[in-house]
């Protein structure tokens, strides 16, 4: 695909990851899981729950998308990042090091 402006950028912005069916299938299990949890959390406003109650499923939400997130980094590290390097491209671990600082 090419850039309306430069004919070549858009290539490398829209990066893409392979990834296998079972890979797919574990991160969408996954994402169902913490889908049906914010559900859950709507339910307990409509339902007029306790504050702590709710609280907490909002701290398992997000104990659980941490957990995800760290899944797709360590992947992303033994895949993506360490082909890079395989190939010669240093640069990449300047990307990564940005890519931490965006996830604290």
């Amino acid at each position: 695909m090419e850039c309306d402006k430069c004919g070549n950028c858009c290539e490398k912005m829209h990066k893409t990851t392979k990834r296998s069916d079972d890979e797919k299938k574990a991160l969408t299990k996954r994402l169902n899981i913490i889908e049906g949890q914010v559900r859950g959390i709507k339910q307990m406003i409509d339902d007029d729950r306790y504050c702590d109650d709710i609280l907490i499923q909002i701290a398992a939400i997000e104990n659980a998308l941490k957990s995800l997130g760290n899944h797709v980094l360590e992947n992303h590290l033994k895949t993506c990042v360490t082909y890079d390097i395989q190939m010669g491209n240093l640069d990449i671990l300047d990307d990564v090091m940005l890519l931490i600082k965006k996830l604290q």
